[in-house]
């Protein structure tokens, strides 16, 4: 029998019950100064206390845990600017399995320190000159190992719409239904994943993807009803784990049919993003993690006498960067 290219919500149900006393079940929080500031009831799900500090633990541990004796043997290769990159090498100490990770060379250094720190092997590349899927793939030959890619995999995608599956349950014990539910996105695992979760559990709930101004494929797919990429050279952003050129092959057929739609923020806006969750959530969000939060607090998202949800959906960022953007610098 051929696996579907997309998963489905039985399996998000599936990944849950696997990531049970693995993953952390991060807290739905409330703060009355940005609902004062919105106008509405804003509940915010806080993968910055994951389990490697973001979201990407899920999908990672549930794909990896699935390895059979002989991919153990033979261990993992992953390629990611960061986040994904933990996560794997995160799952892969947990299973008794060595992970090598192909990583940009300007990504920030808490993100290859977290990896070494599990145990990881980090293999640097030009983001701007080489690929790194050809590079993971050529890794991956050479040592046997199973690549186990950020978002275009049915197993990483499932694990990651745990978290929306969660949300839509700490919702449900507040009493409370989302009008809407944002999460940023690279190539779309982590929102197609919560969009699964919440057309079973809250159908009405609108779902929103969140992106850098200048990498809004999302948008312009949504747009053009088909997968396409965002304009040619985008200026450098801060926000590294969102800069993936198109959305997935395994995520686009879930965006396309359940996004309600894209919003998008500036580096700047994002920047004030972290600033506000630093002085009132008292949280470190990296810059790719505030993403659907400065959405919300630059009108993108409309919370006016709404119940929103926001996912915040990674904590590494690099300390120079971050002390920058605290005092106002970015």
């Amino acid at each position: 029998m051929t696996t579907p290219i997309s998963p489905t919500f039985a399996d998000v149900q599936d990944a849950a019950v696997r990531l049970r006393g693995h993953a952390v079940v991060t807290p739905l929080i409330e703060n009355a100064a940005l609902n004062e500031r919105v106008g509405g009831r804003v509940l915010l799900k806080c993968e910055t206390l994951q389990v490697s500090g973001s979201f990407k633990f899920r999908g990672a541990y549930n794909r990896i845990s699935r390895f059979s004796d002989d991919e153990k043997a033979r261990g993992v290769v992953a390629y990611s600017s960061g986040n994904h990159a933990q996560g794997v090498a995160a799952a892969a100490q947990r299973i008794g399995t060595r992970a090598l990770i192909v990583m940009p060379h300007d990504c920030p250094q808490v993100k290859v320190d977290g990896v070494k720190a599990f145990g990881g092997e980090v293999r640097l590349y030009d983001r701007w000159t080489e690929s790194r899927e050809e590079i993971g793939a050529q890794i991956a030959a050479e040592r046997g190992s199973v690549l186990v890619p950020p978002f275009d995999d049915f197993h990483v995608m499932a694990g990651q719409g745990t978290a929306g599956l969660e949300m839509a349950e700490q919702a449900k014990s507040l009493g409370v239904t989302f009008d809407a539910v944002s999460a940023p996105a690279s190539g779309g695992g982590l929102v197609g994943g919560i969009a699964l979760a919440f057309e079973a559990l809250s159908p009405a709930t609108e779902v929103y993807v969140a992106e850098p101004a200048a990498y809004n494929d999302h948008a312009l797919s949504l747009t053009a009803h088909e997968r396409v990429g965002h304009a040619p050279n985008p200026p450098p952003s801060f926000c590294d784990a969102l800069m993936a050129p198109r959305p997935g092959d395994v995520t686009w057929p879930v965006n396309s049919r359940l996004l309600k739609g894209a919003v998008s923020a500036t580096d700047a806006e994002v920047a004030e993003a972290m600033r506000f969750a630093f002085r009132w959530l008292k949280l470190v969000v990296e810059p790719g993690g505030a993403c659907a939060l400065a959405c919300l607090l630059n009108g993108s998202i409309d919370a006016q006498g709404r119940v929103i949800g926001i996912v915040l959906s990674g904590g590494n960022v690099d300390p120079g960067l971050y002390a920058e953007v605290i005092a106002g610098r970015r």
